[in-house]
């Protein structure tokens, strides 16, 4: 089976053994004259923690209720272990949905809360609360079964709403933006979990959100969407590494864009023109040809600064700003006659890296590999 990794045919083929838990071809949705999605195709595989990323109002919301049963597809077809699904209504699919509000019932214990749905399935209510208590055990919140919901915190309930939606045991767990109302530091805690209970439930996770760094941490593999487009589908360190055009350099991390003409390219390398004198060599890409004129993408942890040019790419640059993040010195810094360039230096590395004071004239120096030329 071939899986498309991107929306300019990039492909991959899977190894046999690898399963496809959901399967969407060419699925459109159409909202009277407005096309909320335009003809997404991709494979989502069994066992996997996967995510749409995108801003709000891209289409992965949509996407994700479509795949539910919430809404309709327009055209186009979803698969759910081979079996076509789209005509299915939401409790005919052997999926379950964790939304940004909970929807625990106030008046029902936990317990409770996590055996209705059991019960609503047709389970008896001893087999019912002893398997809700098995996945209270599982969120490590069995000491709170007796508890109503008003009196957990935050992060609790969402997992009771987890433990829930589990306790099925659906083939599918769909999760739109459940982290969304945390506050930063539980936020960062519960995606280390969500990404423990998957991994031990083996249930296969679709996840929802715009946040990138969220993305980055939990999934094995992401999808961009933009405007009810897929802009291109791989690994996290794919996605941020080998951005595929603008928007997914843009929109994934921080990144320094920078618009350049193509004026060479020989044995997989091109040689491309910055403004202001300065050029760059970086890989080729096949849709780039001599003369285009297209954007670089490089990440500014990848760049350092020295007294002197260092082996490889080095241009000569004017510090404008140094600005303390934390964990980082993020200097901002112009080439002559030509573009900004931000670079990111860790504290750690202050020993080995020098950092300028502005004014200081200086040489900004990139690692092997680290301008990426984008389609755009």
């Amino acid at each position: 089976m071939v899986e498309e990794t991107s929306a300019t045919g990039w492909e991959t083929q899977l190894s046999k053994n690898e399963q496809i838990a959901i399967d969407v071809r060419d699925a459109v949705k159409r909202y009277g004259d407005f096309t909320a999605l335009k003809t997404i195709s991709l494979s989502i595989k069994d066992n996997e923690f996967f995510t749409l990323l995108g801003p709000s109002g891209c289409g992965k919301t949509t996407l994700l209720r479509m795949i539910a049963g919430f809404e309709d597809v327009t055209e186009g077809g979803i698969f759910l272990y081979g079996d076509e699904i789209e005509n299915l209504p939401p409790y005919q699919r052997p999926v379950n949905t964790v939304f940004q509000n909970y929807a625990l019932f106030p008046h029902m214990t936990i317990l409770d809360n996590v055996a209705f749905g059991l019960e609503m399935r047709g389970a008896n209510k001893s087999d019912a609360r002893k398997k809700a208590g098995e996945m209270l055990e599982l969120v490590q919140l069995s000491q709170f079964s007796a508890r109503k919901p008003s009196q957990l915190s935050g992060g609790q309930q969402q997992r009771v709403a987890l433990a829930r939606a589990l306790a099925p045991q659906p083939k599918v767990l769909l999760l739109d933006e459940p982290l969304s109302a945390l506050d930063l530091k539980l936020r960062k805690a519960m995606q280390l979990e969500l990404k423990h209970l998957q991994r031990e439930t083996g249930i296969t996770f679709i996840f929802v959100t715009h946040d990138q760094e969220e993305a980055l941490t939990m999934s094995d593999r992401i999808a961009v969407m933009s405007a009810g487009e897929l802009q291109q589908l791989g690994s996290p360190n794919d996605i941020y590494e080998r951005p595929r055009n603008m928007f997914v350099a843009d929109f994934i991390g921080e990144t320094n864009l920078l618009e350049v003409s193509v004026d060479k390219v020989e044995n997989g390398r091109a040689i491309c023109h910055l403004g202001g004198g300065h050029e760059l060599t970086c890989n080729a890409v096949d849709e780039v040809g001599v003369g285009s004129k297209v954007h670089l993408s490089i990440r500014p942890e990848r760049l350092f600064m020295s007294e002197e040019p260092a082996e490889g790419e080095s241009l000569k640059a004017k510090v404008r700003e140094n600005i303390f993040v934390g964990t980082d010195i993020t200097t901002i810094l112009d080439l002559a006659d030509g573009p900004e360039f931000i670079v990111r230096t860790s504290n750690s590395d202050r020993g080995n890296k020098r950092i300028f004071e502005p004014g200081t004239d200086m040489y900004v120096n990139m690692e092997v590999g680290a301008a990426r030329l984008l389609v755009d």
